[in-house]
């Protein structure tokens, strides 16, 4: 079952009915909110003071407090006008009707006979639809937070206030990695709410706000089940997950503490048929913080881009490289004019810290850099040859761009050696770039329960480049002279490297 984005449902809007399309979408971002007793001081007129909670009797006084700060957003768009494939699997035939016909309008929808597709397939008309979501407000001027996936393909967006006023707002930025986004709203004295300061744990209480099937104003409550999730179809991956009920038309909403601060921006949900199950993701606080800082200052966001290709550390990476824990990231490879080659970073480097914060895997290291400013300067702690080592490294502008991957491996037109070894047999990569080619793997054998299968390339041991079955068995030796018990190879599989852990001894 896969992580399902609190997505807009679409229905085509016709000339004779108008279909609201659910979606969610909602970050904010807040200056002040506070968690003290209804008389405390006010620092302005916008400010939001929350009483304090009392679990015995409910949260009713929170609700009453912050809702006023959370916002309905109704969304106009149009979808790009698509092209249906004629004479071929998907063909679609369409009777002769005359003009006038009742069903006539309804063909012509598809690219029928004298349909705005006519003789090409193509529809001129783009298919316009609207979407409900959720957000709030985060300052007392109107900036208001949602998510990225609820205002993208917009051509208009309405807030919703909880009084059922609206305002056409403008989007100020938009972040898809992130999927939040910043909209603009005109007033004074707005209520707003801002975010914690203090994240919360694990089994803390929160309480969901928004705007679910265009149910404005829906309130749910529950704890965080866990913190930093990774789900699928997301380039983030820093989730919280709780389990008040969040469905579609959420997405953008916020999920408050018991003192009234935001503690995440409702996101996607875990379900096998688009309904709450329980398990919903909000983003934590203090990414939609920093995010959102930058919209608003610049309308985008910039990130830091290191220039390395890396995975997690497993155990037996670890135990390969005599390194006492398994955590890091692990370099398969520096970009050839990326910032941490030219610094001296090389494949086979394990990163355990950046400016001296620990790092726990490989997106762990993804997110502390691109939480970096280009330009800026960072100290990497790294584990070579048994020993730590610190380089300094310029970090530049992460862009979208990808470099294209290598060709896959060619076997040779003719063996000129072969041998089985760790239970694999290993022939020269026949298409000149180095390595060995695994022509097969023993289905017993540790080099099978790590995942290595035929036609992968063995690049490196012990991050010395082989080209022969002398070197490998050479660099296998090499390993067992250091008194370890586990290999470091270099894999290549369809033209991406990776690194594992092969152990040398008869059981894996």
């Amino acid at each position: 079952m896969r992580p399902t984005l609190l997505s807009r449902t679409r229905r085509w809007l016709g000339a004779s009915a108008l279909a609201l399309l659910v979606g969610i979408g909602g970050v904010s971002t807040a200056f002040v909110l506070t968690g003290q007793a209804a008389n405390a001081q006010v620092r302005n007129a916008a400010q939001i003071v929350v009483p304090q909670v009392n679990q015995q009797q409910g949260f009713a006084d929170l609700v009453d407090a912050v809702k006023p700060a959370v916002v309905s957003i109704l969304v106009e768009a149009e979808e790009p006008a698509r092209t249906v494939q004629r004479g071929g699997e998907f063909e679609f035939n369409f009777p002769d009707l005359p003009e006038g016909h009742p069903f006539r309008d309804f063909f012509d929808q598809f690219g029928g006979p004298g349909g705005p597709r006519g003789q090409g397939g193509e529809d001129a008309r783009p298919r316009q639809f609207m979407a409900a979501g959720s957000g709030f407000i985060i300052s007392e001027d109107g900036y208001v937070v949602t998510n990225n996936h609820v205002v993208s393909d917009a051509t208009k967006v309405t807030v919703i206030f909880e009084d059922g006023s609206e305002q056409v707002a403008t989007v100020v930025g938009t972040d898809e990695r992130t999927d939040l986004a910043v909209l603009k709203i005109e007033g004074k004295d707005l209520p707003f709410v801002s975010f914690e300061e203090t994240p919360s744990r694990v089994g803390d209480w929160v309480v969901a706000v928004g705007n679910p099937f265009g149910l404005g104003g829906t309130v749910t409550v529950g704890v965080i089940s866990g913190a930093g999730r990774n789900i699928g179809g997301s380039s983030y991956g820093d989730f919280l997950q709780i389990d008040a009920a969040v469905n579609t038309g959420n997405s953008g909403g916020p999920a408050f503490n018991t003192n009234g601060e935001v503690v995440g921006v409702n996101t996607a949900i875990y379900s096998p048929n688009g309904g709450n199950v329980g398990i919903a993701f909000a983003i934590p606080a203090h990414t939609v913080k920093q995010i959102v800082d930058q919209l608003i200052d610049t309308g985008s966001v910039t990130r830091g881009y290191l220039g390395v290709s890396i995975q997690d550390v497993t155990k037996d990476i670890a135990d390969s490289v005599g390194l006492a824990n398994a955590r890091g990231a692990i370099v398969r490879e520096p970009a050839s004019d990326g910032p941490a080659g030219d610094a001296g970073v090389k494949s086979g480097d394990i990163i355990t810290a950046v400016d001296g914060e620990q790092i726990d895997d490989a997106l762990d290291l993804s997110r502390t850099v691109a939480g970096k400013a280009p330009g800026s300067t960072v100290e990497l702690t790294i584990w070579r040859d048994g020993a730590e080592t610190k380089l300094s490294v310029t970090l530049t502008e992460l862009t979208a761009e990808a470099a294209p991957a290598p060709d896959a491996p060619v076997p040779p037109a003719d063996i000129p050696e072969s041998t089985s070894s760790l239970g694999m047999t290993l022939v020269p990569n026949g298409d000149g770039s180095g390595g060995l080619l695994v022509q097969e793997v023993d289905a017993d054998s540790a080099a099978a329960q790590r995942g290595l299968a035929v036609g992968d390339v063995l690049l490196e041991v012990d991050n010395k480049p082989i080209t022969s079955i002398a070197d490998f068995e050479s660099a296998i030796s090499g390993v067992e002279s250091k008194g370890l018990h586990t290999a470091l190879v270099k894999v290549a599989r369809n033209g991406e490297a990776r690194f594992i852990g092969l152990p040398l001894g008869e059981e894996g």
